[in-house]
């Protein structure tokens, strides 16, 4: 066994580990801690200390300088002379509590203002090298001294170009490197070069660039947009689209870039407030109807006759949106949303779905809005106003920001996300440029830009659209200022490269306290999300530097979270900021298993290294906590892969890769009882899951039947504690040979057990009446009632978990495949965390499953290989056919019988009693054209166990970054097992795949001698 006694500094592994990062995407009251000041906090320690003579009475039992909220509130107002929410400062209050009991002492109010800068210092010091050039200046000397409106990049054309639009409309080309510059040639038509390098008719407002029809769309105040072809080196004017019944003041435009020549849109907002929608039905085919005629120059389109081109155009007009001008005007495809803004303070920003079908979110700020910046998939809004001021925004609350950054002199006039680096880039009317951290909400870097027409004293002027961020291959940012140009190079670093472990799920839990559902990532990411409805609510990224999240657990007051990682580091966070409050020794360098957390808030954890270590985390305001190594650890002869514990019965329950399940006393920290024995000759399987029946263990007449779970490969095991008879039967769950139940829970009452397998199937079964008491036998001869089962992914599941909301059960699965979902008991698809549309739980009418009758798992078409179709059998999957279309083929079902646990084949009109069918024809299951089979989940088993191994084998010379169990499963194909050493563990696990899924009656048997055993003192 590998322990880190033997190193110096056991605390090395956290030091030397990459720091995390935390982000939050709702409101929050951070920064009435910023705004705290050292005199407010000598005020506020005073304040605290008075309240030892207070409340410091014998007869009552009240921490000495504690104050309660009441006090809090007073002092806090006192101290600063600022009039805070009372919602913001009892949010502070209760991220300090995480006791519960009402009351926060100075130590812990000074502790968490520690822990909160510490992590703003080291979130900065990951963050300090951003991969950005020094500023490369140049001079555009064709636009005599005009501001450049908008720089558009050509992307679409190579080599890369850009183009330069001033405010009276001259356009220059550029290449990648902004030198060889030249005017754009703006002829009349290709063949006439006499109007060389011509202006418009009043100032230009926004130009946008058509990427799929290589084109150039330019708006003015003069109520017009041309239209120019920059198809070659000399663009010409084509169209020109003019008396629009309010002058276009923002342009956007967007095409399907997997289908470029379906239908696209260019949008507008005016200076009327309204938004302006024109749709090319036929982009290939013609933006407009271009009719001969022997007249030169560009076609002349009158905007009411705009319906002669109904063929290939088709308009739409959403009015008063907002009351001022709109300046920004943004198209989200995901969702298909329009994000508009203004100067209005009644409406600033506004965030509508193109079809007016779905409620607006409307930002009301003081001032309003001069530009923002919009991520999706990071539900993340920026924008800014007149003042110095940007703001950070979560999509569904308009209510108040997420973060405010104050560090620019002037007003910032504009900003944009570059969401692979996770940064913010925002640039203010005295040319300072600045660089902020998303997770940190910091200022990571500053660049004061010298261009040449900068004087001191005077503000320069600057263009509409001074920023522009290319995201190719090689990234860049243009900055303008008048007719100067700057150019960033943004390299990418490792960091930023795609992650293959990113968004693979581990495991899940739910927090019935904040009604919140936690997630687990490959990639060491913790991600909080609304149960309620399903947004994302913070995250943590590098919570365990690279190392994989193997298991989490929720403390006794459900406030702080306990992750555990590959390389045995232990961390306790704060789930209502997300602080990493704690950090528990290593007593190994191995993978940590199983974490639970009882009363007095002493945790267990165990793993790889088949060591039980105490952990107390009450009282400590320590950051590092050691590890108490009192328990008799020196039993499982193998790694430990499971753990649970009873409360009512004071017991702790382990299992191992050797199959082998201790029963433990937690008061004596001994273990009492061996319900399942290695022994030579005898081979059992892993255990993977153990689950005690708490409500049974509490009921004194139920505790001689079984009240322990355990999952050992398909098949969930019955064990009794208290009765004469430990084995109380088993039966097998998935439909498929050779698989794994790796989700395993129930109900608050143990009425429901809800299972989810290595096929992605979840099986929810009733066990009200099986194996209740020792004589109860009769019942566990048979499979319990199979009431409700569906295909819920379509990888592994790595966790399932029952949970309560409103009375309601719902079902929580996690898995391989890159989705966490949540399902009604009945098998009903509520939706998956971080889906697009966020679901209500208190209005079934937002399911998904009620919006799509389907899976959420995607349709694919291909057809089933011959080589699957030979290898498949009644016995080994479940095939949903679908019928050829002639009409002659029914569609046909494989059904398992829940009385006899068989598979049979039956069609629509099969007449069937078990109370599972009527779930399978409400919630149909989608055709699937792939599968996995026994042969395929074996060769994941064993390239699994080979891992362990070597992980082991190797732990001298590394930490971590091997593959888990659950890694192994996600591995698609595997040609060859050549590196797997053929020793003992590999001819036990040969052994175990000839015998399949059917356990030996000697093994699970009471009557067998060798199964369990009392262990004396």
């Amino acid at each position: 066994m590998d322990t880190l006694k033997r190193h110096k500094d056991i605390w090395k592994v956290y030091k030397e580990e990459l720091p995390s990062s935390t982000q939050h995407f709702a409101g929050r009251s951070v920064r009435l801690l910023e705004s705290l000041q050292s005199s407010h906090l000598r005020s506020m320690m005073e304040s605290f200390f008075k309240q030892r003579s207070v409340r410091s009475k014998p007869n009552r039992r009240v921490s000495a300088n504690s104050m309660s909220f009441d006090e809090f509130f007073s002092s806090l107002k006192e101290a600063t002379g600022q009039d805070y929410l009372r919602s913001d400062v009892e949010e502070l209050f209760n991220e300090m509590d995480i006791s519960c009991d009402g009351r926060v002492g100075w130590q812990t109010f000074h502790t968490f203002l520690f822990q909160h800068y510490k992590h703003i210092i080291d979130s900065m010091q990951a963050c300090k090298n951003v991969p950005i050039s020094q500023p490369l200046i140049r001079h555009c000397t064709y636009n005599k001294q005009e501001p450049i409106t908008r720089v558009l990049a050509l992307s679409q054309s190579p080599p890369m170009r850009y183009i330069s639009v001033s405010k009276r409309g001259t356009l220059i080309v550029w290449n990648s490197h902004l030198n060889n510059i030249k005017p754009l040639e703006m002829n009349a038509d290709p063949f006439n070069k006499r109007q060389y390098h011509r202006r418009f008719q009043g100032w230009t407002t926004d130009a946008v660039y058509m990427g799929n029809v290589h084109k150039i769309a330019v708006s003015t105040l003069s109520r017009g947009i041309h239209f120019f072809d920059v198809t070659t080196a000399f663009g010409f004017e084509q169209v020109h689209l003019f008396g629009l019944s309010h002058a276009a003041t923002a342009l956007c435009y967007w095409y399907d870039t997997e289908a470029p020549g379906e239908k696209c849109v260019l949008m507008w907002g005016d200076e009327k407030g309204s938004v302006n929608l024109l749709w090319f039905l036929q982009p290939f085919k013609g933006l407009f109807e271009m009719p001969f005629t022997n007249q030169t120059g560009p076609l002349q389109i009158f905007m009411p006759d705009i319906c002669g081109h109904s063929a290939l155009i088709s308009y739409q007009h959403i009015p008063k949106i907002h009351s001022e001008p709109i300046n920004r005007i943004l198209y989200e495809p995901h969702d298909e949303l329009i994000i508009t803004s203004s100067e209005s303070p009644a409406s600033s920003v506004v965030i509508m779905d193109v079809n007016q079908k779905r409620e607006k979110y409307i930002w009301r700020i003081e001032k309003g809005v001069k530009c923002f910046d919009f991520s999706f998939s990071l539900s993340l809004l920026v924008t800014a106003g007149v003042g110095p001021v940007v703001r950070l925004w979560n999509r569904f609350v308009t209510s108040r920001p997420t973060a405010v950054l104050l560090s620019h002199q002037t007003s910032v006039v504009d900003v944009v996300i570059h969401q692979a680096l996770g940064k913010i880039f925002s640039y203010s009317k005295d040319a300072v440029l600045k660089i902020w951290d998303i997770p940190s909400q910091q200022c990571v870097k500053t660049f004061h830009l010298k261009f040449p027409n900068i004087q001191a004293g005077v503000t320069p002027e600057q263009g509409s659209f001074p920023l522009l961020l290319n995201r190719t291959a090689d990234p860049v940012l243009l900055v303008t200022c008048r007719e100067y140009l700057a150019v960033f190079q943004l390299k990418e670093t490792n960091k930023t490269k795609s992650n293959k472990r990113s968004g693979l799920y581990t495991c899940a839990l739910y927090n019935p306290h904040l009604e919140q559902v936690i997630t687990a990532c490959a990639d060491s990411t913790l991600t909080v999300w609304d149960v309620k409805t399903g947004i994302k609510r913070m995250e943590v990224r590098n919570a365990h530097g690279k190392e994989e999240v193997s298991c989490m657990a929720l403390d006794v007051h459900q406030r702080r979270l306990i992750s555990a990682a590959t390389n045995g580091t232990i961390k306790v966070w704060n789930l209502l900021n997300g602080l990493n409050l704690h950090k528990l020794e290593t007593v190994s360098n191995t993978e940590v298993t199983g974490i639970i957390c009882y009363h007095d808030d002493l945790l267990l954890a165990t793993g790889w290294s088949r060591q039980i270590a105490q952990y107390s985390i009450a009282f400590s305001n320590d950051i590092y906590v050691k590890a108490e190594l009192s328990w008799k650890s020196d039993q499982h002869r193998e790694d430990i892969l499971a753990m649970d514990h009873c409360l009512g019965l004071g017991l702790l329950a382990t299992g191992s890769y050797d199959g082998e399940i201790i029963i433990w006393t937690l008061a004596l920290q001994k273990p009492i009882t061996r319900l399942q024995r290695s022994q030579q000759g005898k081979v059992h399987l892993p255990v993977h899951r153990l689950l005690f029946l708490q409500k049974r263990a509490q009921q004194s007449h139920l505790r001689s039947g079984a009240v322990l779970l355990s999952s050992q490969a398909g098949s969930v095991c019955w064990w009794s504690i208290c009765g004469p008879r430990h084995n109380h039967g088993q039966f097998y769950v998935p439909d498929e040979f050779d698989e794994s139940v790796m989700g395993l829970s129930t109900d608050q009452e143990n009425s429901l057990l809800v299972t989810g397998d290595t096929t992605g199937s979840i099986k929810v079964w009733d066990i009200s009446h099986y194996a209740l008491s020792a004589g109860d036998m009769e019942s566990a001869k048979e499979l319990p009632p199979l009431l409700h089962y569906w295909r819920g992914h379509e990888r592994a599941i790595v966790s399932s978990e029952v949970l309560v909301y409103e009375s309601q059960l719902f079902v929580l699965s996690a898995a391989v495949d890159r989705r966490a979902c949540l399902w009604t008991r009945e098998g009903g698809c509520v939706g998956c965390f971080g889906q697009k549309r966020q679901w209500d739980l208190s209005n079934p009418d937002t399911y998904q499953s009620n919006r799509e009758r389907t899976s959420p798992i995607k349709n694919k078409k291909e057809e089933r290989t011959k080589d699957s179709q030979s290898r498949a059998s009644p016995e080994s999957f479940i095939c949903w056919g679908e019928s050829s279309g002639d009409g002659d083929h029914r569609q046909k079902e494989l059904a398992l019988n829940p009385q006899t646990g068989s598979t049979a084949l039956q069609t629509p009109d099969f007449e069937c009693t078990s109370d599972h069918r009527s779930s399978l024809e409400k919630f149909p299951l989608p055709k699937y054209s792939t599968f996995l089979s026994g042969d395929q989940v074996f060769e994941d088993l064993e390239i699994k166990m080979a891992a362990r191994r070597r992980r082991r084998r190797n732990i001298d010379c590394r930490f971590g970054n091997e593959y888990t169990p659950f890694q192994a499963l996600e591995i698609q194909e595997i040609t060859e097992l050549e590196e797997v050493p053929l020793k003992t563990w590999k001819l036990k696990m040969q052994q175990t795949s000839s015998r399949g899924t059917e356990v030996s009656s000697r093994i699970f048997s009471s009557e067998a001698a060798g199964d369990y055993e009392t262990l004396e003192d």
